[in-house]
């Protein structure tokens, strides 16, 4: 991934299983998130949903990413990047490790490497906020995506603070009014290219 870019980050649990059996997962999985990822990425919209998740990221720019601490170790041009993955890598073995002490189980819990497709267009930024908050329609996990309490679209109908970069999406939309209406829209005949299911 590249600094300064946007991207959407998606990831599934392994086989049938559920990265999620009860709310304190979900918690916690947010929690992990703000530790390791936070520090890389600012996050604009987000859904867990039982068995996968979809984030919304900017990537920070390198001055950001290079002044962390405890990467003295890694060398090389391509040292944000690796900064970045390693990150990402610590999200995801801190909560299957965390997952599996709960849980009493054994072995990766994510499929392996994250997918991640950069945003290209303004129009494939505010569709994609859309999309992922719609998102536990799509699966059948809701019939009302307002009723989905794991996502970040409530975070934008509040005025608590927030980590989510709330001013900007609501700036990109035309005010909340016009960003609760853009939701309540069908989302048909969109180009497939944009997502990654």
């Amino acid at each position: 991934m590249e600094t300064e870019k946007f991207y959407h980050i998606y990831n599934h649990a392994n086989g049938i299983e559920n990265l999620f059996k009860e709310e304190e997962n979900y918690r916690f999985f947010l929690q992990q998130w703000d530790k390791y990822v936070s520090p890389v990425a600012d996050t604009y919209a987000y859904c867990l949903m039982p068995n996968h998740i979809h984030f919304l990221v900017q990537i920070k720019n390198d001055v950001e990413i290079l002044n962390l601490g405890g990467f003295q170790n890694l060398q090389g041009l391509d040292r944000t990047s690796k900064i970045i993955s390693k990150k990402f890598s610590n999200l995801f073995n801190s909560y299957t490790k965390a997952f599996n002490t709960r849980y009493q189980r054994r072995g990766s819990l994510f499929t392996p490497n994250f997918k991640r497709k950069e945003i290209t267009s303004e129009d494939y930024l505010k569709t994609l906020v859309c999309y992922i908050h719609r998102n536990p329609i799509h699966h059948g996990f809701c019939t009302n995506f307002t009723d989905w309490e794991h996502s970040s679209y409530h975070s934008y109908l509040s005025d608590k603070s927030t980590k989510i970069k709330r001013q900007f999406i609501l700036d990109l939309f035309d005010g909340k009014d016009n960003f609760i209406a853009a939701h309540q829209q069908q989302i048909e005949h969109l180009d497939t290219d944009y997502f990654l299911e």
